[in-house]
């Protein structure tokens, strides 16, 4: 019997999420595999950028991409000499850009409205389905459309 999904935010900015976006997969907390091991395949993930880059200061605050873990592997990829991340294969779909914001009070997992950047120091958590689902509906209008790999 499958497991039900569980619902994961995580904290990257814009310009490194888009790599992953364009290539199928994620990685979490600057490529440490513990984050990883949490997710089960049908997982749902939603990612959440403060910022356009890492070592830029201008902010974003906003979910900026949502997908679905496509299957259970954990697996490392060379970057740099001294820099091999673990990843997980992720199944992108088509949204738009949601700023947190106007969400910020319909989320139950943001227990303090007033220093609600809080939670999101610790980098990767998991959040309840209705919290999934109102950060969805901010991204996805229409029907679940996956995008395409490239």
């Amino acid at each position: 019997m499958k497991a039900e999904p569980r619902y994961w935010i995580t904290v990257v900015s814009k310009e490194h999420l888009e790599r992953g976006v364009a290539r199928g997969f994620m990685q979490a907390n600057h490529g440490k595999e513990g984050s990883l091991k949490r997710l089960n395949e049908g997982d749902w993930i939603v990612f959440y950028s403060p910022k356009l880059s890492y070592s830029g200061k201008e902010p974003l605050q906003a979910f900026t991409a949502i997908g679905r873990v496509s299957d259970g592997n954990i697996y490392q990829h060379k970057m740099a000499e001294d820099f091999t991340p673990y990843r997980r294969n992720v199944d992108f779909y088509e949204a738009e850009e949601a700023p947190i914001a106007p969400l910020i009070d319909g989320l139950e997992f943001i227990e303090n409205k007033k220093a609600w950047g809080f939670k999101f120091r610790f980098g990767f958590f998991e959040i309840g389905e209705l919290d999934f689902r109102v950060i969805r509906s901010a991204m996805i209008t229409g029907e679940l459309t996956p995008t395409t790999k490239t």
